[in-house]
């Protein structure tokens, strides 16, 4: 028989080890979802960019495609706070008209400051009529501890990606999708693109420490039980 005073800490580590348990097999069921995710995006970007219309582009997220319009120069937004290769800089991102009603912000690469915050890289850039060859990415808008003073006057600087606010700013309807442009264009800066991916591997660790704990915690259990059952 097992001891009275051992029923009450049985029935907690018990409970215990099965929240380890169930914790360790979400993580397994995270890191299943974002292999699905890796996968998905491997055959995406496996395809030929092509050109794709104006009312597609929300669906073609990871997509490399072909976008025609032209850029406006004059209203470029300069994506400050990046950090790239232990450098401090900005993204510029430049509205690339699609047509009389919508626009995408194309983001042009990574310039860094180099300690020169008042001084502006050269990004003009011409408005002819071209197709360029983008990847496709939804904006992650950061969050903003206090709220931004923004100035009107363009190039615009910006601390995050509120897509409705821009669309206000540069009276175009912007499309809610950042077109990265690709590393072998013309008109861009320092462009290393990685792809997402969900880190399999991390949510796996985690899943292998949430067993060893449980492992560890029942086998304890199991010492205790022997020690405090009565002949």
């Amino acid at each position: 028989m097992i001891k009275r005073s051992f029923i009450l800490p049985g029935v907690l580590i018990s409970l215990t080890v099965w929240g380890l348990l169930s914790l360790g097999f979400w993580q397994l069921d995270r890191a299943d979802e974002k292999s699905a995710i890796e996968s998905a995006i491997i055959l995406a970007q496996s395809n030929p960019a092509q050109l794709v219309k104006t009312e597609d582009i929300l669906n073609k997220e990871h997509h490399q495609v072909l976008l025609e319009g032209y850029y406006d120069n004059d209203k470029q937004f300069i994506y400050d706070n990046q950090i790239v290769n232990s450098n401090a800089g900005y993204y510029v991102l430049t509205p690339f008209v699609l047509n009389t009603e919508a626009a995408i912000l194309v983001n042009r690469g990574f310039v860094p400051w180099h300690g020169k915050r008042t001084q502006l890289a050269d990004i003009k850039i011409n408005n002819q009529t071209t197709t360029i060859k983008v990847s496709l990415i939804k904006p992650k808008q950061r969050i903003e501890l206090k709220q931004q003073k923004i100035s009107t006057t363009f190039p615009i600087l910006i601390q995050s990606l509120d897509i409705e606010y821009l669309s206000q700013l540069s009276n175009y309807q912007i499309i809610p999708m950042i077109a990265q442009l690709d590393v072998n264009a013309n008109n861009g800066f320092f462009r290393q693109w990685k792809p997402f991916y969900g880190s399999v591997d991390k949510h796996l660790g985690y899943a292998l420490q949430w067993f060893l704990m449980a492992l560890v915690l029942s086998i304890i259990a199991i010492r205790l039980l022997i020690k405090n059952r009565i002949n």
